[in-house]
């Protein structure tokens, strides 16, 4: 039997699957866990995994750094160690892969009806591709083309800092380190609770009124959501405001991104955020921002970005890793 997991700081999903004569996996088995609600991973492959399972080979896409094949998630209290995960698991091949890494490979997998084009103006190239996801947190990474396939690169640039564009953006970054003193990067802004930052420095620049639906938001709704859904219905103007700016940082990120890996063979946006905001995504203020990098407009002017419709790509990257 194949294990493959995709380990987030909100959910964790499994599936267990079987390999047919043919060749072709058969999943037996799938679940979806909240991953706050366990002290640790071991507790949720107790729970998963039936008694009689031999599990034959496992991968998993953890959504934190992994360094010598260990990784202590950035959003959760736990170490994943691949040595113990094979006594754990009684297997031979085990590998973790970043949450990125491992959805950069599963992008590969995806047919064309499950992604959006962004770009009015693509055209089919060959070469290196980024892949970038806003979630509970912003994941970077890319595939190295070497010139027959892809290898998928993890990387960490989702921390990197904040780069403020214009005057409204500074005034965003001055309020930023008041409330983050030591790191402003661009995870503090393009994920969940970067609606709720955004949110709050328009009211408290005073450059909109406050919501008055979210005055009424019972502890238990997720703020996020309701700011995000609101801007993109717009239903309320600092709302709106919100997703507009979040667009478009969202964008400038992703240019920058596609600059550093040269990503002549485009780019692909995962993430639970940008299929919720696709309208958002699609006016035109993403690519914009993706495109405004001065001399390079000419670069990136043609590049392929296309948005997955599919949140099971983490997943399907850690299916078929060890299909090569």
């Amino acid at each position: 039997m194949i294990l493959a997991g995709d380990i987030g700081g909100t959910k964790t999903v499994l599936a267990l699957l079987a390999r047919e004569s043919s060749g072709s996996l058969t999943i037996i088995k799938e679940a979806t866990y909240p991953s706050q609600s366990f002290l640790k991973f071991d507790d949720i492959l107790a729970d998963f995994l039936p008694a009689d399972v031999t599990v034959t080979s496992a991968c998993f896409g953890v959504a934190g750094p992994v360094v010598s094949q260990r990784c202590q998630t950035t959003n959760l209290p736990w170490v994943l160690d691949t040595e113990a995960l094979k006594i754990t698991l009684v297997a031979s091949r085990v590998k973790l892969l970043n949450d990125l890494e491992a959805m950069a490979l599963g992008m590969l997998q995806l047919p064309e009806q499950e992604l959006i084009e962004l770009n009015p103006k693509a055209q089919p190239q060959t070469g290196n591709i980024a892949v970038i996801a806003a979630g509970t947190g912003l994941g970077e990474a890319i595939l190295y083309w070497d010139g027959k396939k892809h290898h998928p690169m993890a990387t960490e640039g989702g921390h990197s800092d904040f780069a403020a564009q214009n005057a409204t953006q500074d005034l965003l970054l001055t309020y930023l380190r008041k409330i983050y003193p030591e790191h402003v990067s661009y995870e503090r802004i393009l994920s969940g609770i970067g609606f709720s930052h955004l949110y709050d420095f328009f009211c408290d620049q005073g450059l909109a009124p406050t919501c008055s639906s979210l005055l009424d938001i019972n502890s238990g709704l997720d703020r996020n959501a309701v700011i995000s859904k609101l801007g993109v219905e717009g239903e309320d103007a600092v709302c709106v405001a919100v997703v507009r700016l979040f667009v478009a940082l969202y964008g400038a990120e992703t240019g920058n991104l596609a600059l550093k890996s040269l990503a002549t063979g485009g780019v692909f946006i995962g993430g639970g955020i940008g299929a919720k905001i696709l309208p958002a995504m699609q006016d035109g203020n993403f690519i914009r921002a993706f495109k405004a990098k001065g001399r390079f407009l000419a670069l990136l002017d043609n590049i392929s970005v296309k948005l997955s419709l599919n949140p099971r790509t983490p997943l399907l990257g850690a299916i078929h890793y060890f299909d090569d």
